[in-house]
């Protein structure tokens, strides 16, 4: 069954689709032909109105049952399969990416919409404890205690540019607030806000077929002035991100500034250190160089966790790496990036890597056949300069990545010891490695969320034991992910009911209700 929805360049404010100032554009970056429709931005009345719907739809469905909840998540994972082909076209216009990725990324889109909808019925997450009074203790009785978690408030999440589906209207972001009872508002990335109205449709159709209150979802386009009225209203109490590093700290000091400061959860920047050590690398030099290649080109390199950072000890293994890498990058050809601001912002980081008087170019990918691509490039320094200078440690988001040839592996954890925080490292050994990378991983679990071995970074699984964060710079808060079902922590807070009888006690922590769900009971799990 395929379910048809326009592409009209609304705002989706609750039930209403409105917008006068329709000054917003899509490009085609594969060609840089302009895409119709023009799409409406968002003006502060529109914030403000949005909001508005999302505080009042709070406490009505955070109420719901969890059955309910679990329903309206895979409602919209079901609908949105159902736009069908029409959504993977348009996200291919908008963004220049493969179908096969596009498809992929909407199954994984779908994929933790229901993963989210089996933790709700599962209701762990609840947390749900019981201390029971005991009134004949000495010196002192025990009153009866009960906690639970319960959700923030509206949550206003911003589209991320590199995933139109995955990491945007029904990414994990909205997926993981709505399971955890929070309404969502949606601030779109104006590079694909054709995809996003689809999707935003689907979910505002969920909202109706579930009979929840409009403000339940909401969808606005707009620049840096909309994100920041978002931020700024009182009805909105937590915010997902994931972008630059300059955006995050904006959005995190603005939402430090209000009368209520509210916690960003913003994914930021990361350059994912890759350790080649000298046991794997003396037996598998050329095949590591073809498959960094092939991670570090994947997407023309716009992944957040693409592998941007090498370290290796100097030597003839590792001549024979770069030799693999430079000889397979040599025959990558650029595909088409996102938009044209994030092209030149990569030319930039390139060219200023390229003309550092530290840094030697070692290959790069064909030229460049049409409009915003550029060829992907490896370089190369030592680690004496890189401690030396802290530009050398900067990301640039797109296909490049810089080697760091190191004299020995006790340099190796010196350099990582002065990494800023990282969203991924990988190690790439041997079982002749495991001495020394039992010394590197103490540094390593310090300064980034998820550590692998003999794999690639790109590529995040949605599951149960995932962590897609790390310290700061990464994330703005280490103590969180944005992927796997962890993420409903985010935007959850513990709340305790001290002797109240059981007629007012949520229905969750009292009688069957208590009973059916995973719970403490004195501190032993039931």
């Amino acid at each position: 069954m395929t379910q048809s929805f326009a592409i009209n360049g609304d705002l989706l404010i609750g039930a209403d689709s409105s917008g006068d100032n329709r000054s917003g554009r899509a490009i085609n970056p594969s060609t840089g032909a302009n895409l119709e429709p023009s799409f409406a931005i968002a003006t502060e009345a529109d914030v403000a109105r949005a909001c508005a719907l999302a505080g009042q739809a709070f406490d009505t469905y955070r109420s719901i049952s969890l059955e309910a909840r679990a329903t309206f998540l895979e409602t919209i994972a079901n609908n949105i399969m159902e736009i069908g082909d029409a959504l993977i076209q348009r996200g291919n216009e908008e963004t220049g990416l493969p179908v096969a990725r596009l498809e992929g990324e909407r199954a994984r889109t779908v994929g933790q919409l229901r993963l989210f909808a089996q933790v709700v019925r599962a209701g762990e997450w609840l947390d749900l404890r019981v201390d029971p009074a005991l009134p004949e203790r000495k010196p002192l009785p025990r009153a009866d205690l009960r906690l639970r978690q319960i959700p923030l408030g509206p949550v206003a999440v911003f589209g991320a540019s590199n995933f139109p589906l995955a990491f945007s209207v029904a990414g994990g972001d909205t997926a993981s607030a709505l399971a955890a009872g929070c309404p969502v508002v949606v601030k779109g990335h104006l590079a694909h806000p054709g995809t996003g109205e689809l999707v935003g449709r689907a979910i505002r159709a969920a909202v109706v077929a579930c009979g929840l209150p409009e403000g339940t979802f909401s969808l606005l386009n707009g620049a840096n002035e909309t994100g920041a009225a978002l931020v700024r209203d009182h009805n909105i109490k937590a915010v997902g991100f994931t972008g630059s590093r300059g955006g995050g700290m904006a959005l995190a000091a603005i939402a430090a500034a209000r009368p209520e400061p509210i916690p960003v959860y913003a994914e930021m920047s990361s350059i994912n250190p890759v350790y080649l050590m000298p046991a794997a690398l003396a037996a598998r030099a050329e095949a590591l160089g073809k498959a960094f290649v092939g991670s570090l080109t994947m997407g023309a390199g716009q992944f957040c966790t693409n592998p941007g950072l090498m370290f290796a000890v100097d030597g003839p293994d590792l001549d024979r790496f770069v030799a693999s890498a430079t000889g397979t990058i040599a025959e990558s050809a650029p595909a088409p990036m996102l938009t044209p601001g994030i092209h030149a912002a990569y030319d930039k980081g390139v060219a200023a890597l390229a003309g550092h008087e530290a840094v030697k170019t070692l290959g790069k990918g064909l030229p460049a056949e049409g409009v915003n691509r550029s060829p992907a490039i490896f370089f190369e320094t030592d680690a004496s300069h890189f401690l030396a200078d802290e530009k050398l440690g900067n990301e640039v988001f797109g296909a490049s990545s810089l080697l760091v040839r190191c004299k020995d592996v006790d340099q190796m954890i010196a350099v990582a010891e002065k990494l800023e925080g990282q969203l991924t490292a990988t190690l790439h050994i041997d079982a002749g490695d495991y001495a020394d990378t039992r010394k590197l991983i103490p540094v390593l679990e310090r300064k980034v969320g998820r550590i692998l071995a003999n794999g690639w970074p790109t590529g995040v699984e949605v599951s149960h034991a995932m962590v897609h964060g790390g310290p700061f710079p990464a994330t703005s808060d280490s103590r969180t992910t944005s992927v796997g079902t962890l993420a409903i922590r985010r935007f959850l807070r513990p709340v305790s009911y001290q002797d109240l009888p059981a007629e007012l006690l949520p229905p969750e922590l009292a009688g069957e209700g208590l009973e059916s769900l995973p719970h403490l009971l004195d501190g032993v799990r039931k």
